[in-house]
C-alpha cells in the first residue's frame, strides 16, 4: 500500500486525485487548511472505498509554522512517503502570508517548498518516490521573477500576474529538486492540469471570472495529469519535465533557466530557515 500526501485535497481536482487514488486502495493523506472539512472527507472517502486507509492533516500553506508541524506529523508515523502531490493553491487574492510573503508566491510555493523540505526524509525512504508539483499555463505569463517584490504583500488589483510568477516558482523548484535528487530515488514533475472549474477562482473579480470560466473541464478531468504523473509506470527517466494533457510539454524560457531555479532554490531555503 503506498503512503500518498496530498495537499488542498478536500475539494476541486485535489479531491478528484485522491478520490481516484482510494479507489487504488492508497493510503492517503489530506493536508488541507480547514480541519472540519478535512474531517468530512475522510469519513466519505473511507465509507465510499474501504480498502483504502484516509488520514487527515492539518496544514496551512501560508503559515510556515504550520507547515513544519504538518511535516513533522506524517515524519512522527516513521512511514515511507510514496507519492507527494503539490495540489494546494490560491489565485486571484491579494495581500500577504503570516511571514510577510507575497500571498499567492508564500502559499503556491514557498508553502510547497518547505513542506517537501520537511518529507525528504520520508519521501528518501520510499526509495523510489515521486514528487507532482500543480503548476499552470498561468506560467508562461510571467515575464521575470522580481525575488525582492516577493517580501511584500500582493501590488496588483487582481492578483493575476503574482500568481503567473507563483506558477513559475513552481515549474523551477520542480525542476531544481529532480537535478539535486538525480539518482537518489525521487522524481519530480510539474504539470499544467487545465483550466478546472474548481474553487481556486472564487475571490476573482466577476467579470475576469467569467470570462476565465467559460471554457473550464472537469474536476476529474483536470485530475488526469496528476493521476498520470503519479502512478504511471516508465516515468521515473523524465524526472524534471512538464506535462499538461498527460504530456511533455516545454515550457518558458524562464522556467527552463538553470540559473534562475538555482537562485530560487537558495532563497526559499534563506526564507524558510527558522
Amino acid at each position: 500500500m503506498r503512503n500518498v500526501l496530498i495537499t488542498g485535497a478536500n475539494t476541486g481536482i485535489g479531491l478528484a486525485t485522491a478520490e481516484a487514488l482510494a479507489e487504488r486502495g492508497d493510503r492517503i493523506w489530506l493536508a488541507n487548511r480547514s480541519a472540519e472539512k478535512t474531517r468530512a472527507v475522510v469519513l466519505e472517502l473511507a465509507r465510499r472505498y474501504p480498502k483504502a486507509r484516509i488520514e487527515g492533516l492539518s496544514l496551512d500553506l501560508a503559515d510556515l509554522a504550520s507547515v513544519r508541524a504538518c511535516a513533522a506529523r506524517f515524519e512522527a508515523a516513521h512511514e515511507p512517503l510514496h507519492v507527494l502531490i503539490a495540489n494546494a493553491g490560491l489565485a486571484g487574492q491579494r495581500g500577504a502570508t503570516k511571514q510577510g510573503f507575497e500571498l499567492a508566491f508564500g502559499t503556491n510555493h514557498l508553502g510547497h517548498f518547505l513542506l517537501t523540505q520537511g518529507l525528504l526524509p520520508a519521501l528518501l525512504r520510499a526509495n523510489g518516490a515521486r514528487v507532482v508539483v500543480v503548476a499552470s499555463r498561468a506560467h508562461y505569463r510571467a515575464k521575470s521573477l522580481d525575488l525582492t517584490a516577493l517580501r511584500q504583500p500582493t501590488a496588483t488589483y487582481t492578483g493575476i500576474a503574482e500568481y503567473g510568477v507563483s506558477k513559475l516558482a513552481n515549474v523551477l523548484f520542480a525542476k531544481e529538486l529532480a537535478r539535486r535528487f538525480e539518482g537518489k530515488g525521487i522524481s519530480t514533475y510539474a504539470l499544467h492540469p487545465g483550466v478546472v472549474r474548481s474553487d481556486i477562482w472564487r475571490r476573482i473579480p466577476w467579470p475576469i471570472r467569467a470570462l476565465a470560466t467559460w471554457h473550464m473541464i472537469t474536476n476529474e478531468e483536470g485530475a488526469k495529469t496528476s493521476l498520470h504523473c503519479a502512478n504511471e509506470p516508465g516515468l521515473d527517466g523524465k524526472s524534471g519535465l512538464y506535462w499538461d494533457k498527460c504530456e511533455e510539454r516545454m515550457p518558458s524560457e524562464l522556467a527552463q533557466r538553470r540559473d534562475l531555479a538555482e537562485e530560487l532554490w537558495t532563497r526559499s531555503e534563506e526564507w524558510t530557515r527558522e
